[in-house]
């Protein structure tokens, strides 16, 4: 007997998919097995997989199910903000997606947040619904609309759970989400009351930490409660903002000393250094680089690929933490296809204002944000292996404790 073999996501698996950049065939690629044998994790009721876009954004995206009846929604994992939003009663969002879009009089366990609501951030102005408004680091990207309550459907191994979340109904997107990043929602993970993993802490439902797996092939993994493992290494927050670190050392082939603070932030797809860091680290690479050069935007360094290059000798890089933590970047470089030629480039860019270690360089960990600890922790992983960490179910401590621009905010009005 003889069998023909395909990966579940090849091009023959995909002609039993939905149309290729509908909505549906995005959905179907976050949909895949849970993975959470034996954690005694809490993650979404669709399971704890993420997906890798490169056509929205290069963003980790997974699928959440809100209201009653649950209606899914693909969004995109943002560390780096805190208001999880989805699209509502649009005046305007992304025109060219088949989206979900949240409707108030649909859902049965629907809640408006009033003006005295803790979570209300915002003048009322003569109404009692709160409204809310952020914007992104990306150019002119951002939502507005009301805040709302709602349940969202989540799970354990053995259990379904249903948590009252308060989230933003979105009614007029801007910017980045229109065409390329997070159309039909954005998760916001950062330390606010107002975000899902402070909820979920808040009501005993599990520990006040989770972790974000970065697969190699773009297949990722979230789970609420899961504080890492012994062997792990580990660096505390300075928090101000949302998971900021300390980096003592850069090692590019040699050692640069030079200490700087930085953002750990899953909502930027690249990473960015403000000078004189990223003239120093950038330097360094070319230095060692044996490649022809070939600038490209929005990359300053990128180098020849042809038969004849020598890409297998490209420098590495490294980051060592306070602590005196060690992080290797599995893959420090991005390939670009361009009018069919292949070129590699440094993935960073040049930033104006925040440093920040973008997801492009979590690839091949799992990292934890603890926020009961303080600290940022991470793992050389296998996202599709199993292993028992630590972690705490139904005990926890009932006080809370763009293309490459990238979608994070620093500055959250909500």
């Amino acid at each position: 007997f003889t069998f023909e073999m395909h990966h579940r996501f090849s091009d023959e698996v995909k002609r039993w998919f939905p149309p290729k950049g509908s909505f549906d065939y995005y959905n179907a690629l976050a949909l895949r097995d849970r993975l959470i044998r034996g954690r005694r994790l809490l993650t979404f009721s669709d399971g704890n997989s993420t997906s890798r876009i490169s056509s929205l954004g290069f963003l980790h995206y997974t699928t959440v199910k809100l209201g009653t009846p649950g209606m899914r929604f693909m969004v995109a994992l943002d560390t780096g903000s805190d208001l999880f939003w989805v699209p509502c009663d649009c005046g305007k969002c992304a025109p060219e997606f088949e989206l979900s879009i949240y409707n108030p009089k649909v859902s049965t366990t629907n809640k408006k947040v009033t003006c005295n609501n803790s979570l209300c951030r915002n003048q009322c102005l003569g109404t009692s619904t709160c409204p809310y408004m952020v914007s992104y680091v990306s150019a002119q990207t951002s939502t507005s609309g009301i805040l709302m309550e709602d349940v969202m459907h989540l799970t354990t191994e053995d259990e379904r759970v249903e948590a009252y979340v308060t989230f933003g109904c979105g009614q007029v997107q801007s910017g980045s989400f229109l065409d390329i990043a997070a159309p039909n929602g954005l998760f916001g993970l950062g330390m606010e009351k107002i975000s899902v993993p402070s909820v979920l802490a808040r009501e005993g439902l599990v520990a006040d930490s989770f972790s974000m797996c970065f697969g190699h092939d773009g297949v990722g993994r979230i789970s609420f409660g899961d504080k890492g493992s012994p062997d792990q290494e580990e660096t505390p927050f300075n928090l101000n903002p949302n998971y900021n670190i300390t980096v003592t050392r850069v090692r590019v082939g040699t050692t640069i000393d030079d200490e700087f603070t930085a953002l750990f932030d899953t909502g930027t797809s690249f990473t960015y250094l403000v000078d004189p860091m990223y003239t120093t680290v950038s330097e360094s690479f070319h230095s060692q680089a044996q490649d022809k050069r070939d600038p490209r935007i929005p990359f300053d360094y990128c180098y020849d690929m042809s038969t004849d290059a020598n890409a297998s000798l490209i420098p590495s890089l490294s980051l060592t933490m306070k602590e005196n933590s060690h992080f290797t970047i599995n893959d420090p470089i991005i390939v670009i296809s361009t009018e069919g030629e292949l070129v590699y480039c440094l993935a960073i860019v040049k930033s104006s204002e925040l440093n920040i270690i973008g997801q492009n360089y979590m690839t091949g960990y799992r990292v934890v944000f603890d926020r009961e600890k303080l600290i940022l922790a991470w793992k050389k992983f296998d996202c599709y292996d199993i292993e028992e960490t630590k972690t705490t179910l139904g005990g926890a401590n009932k006080t809370a404790p763009a293309m490459a621009a990238g979608i994070a905010t620093h500055n959250n009005s909500s």
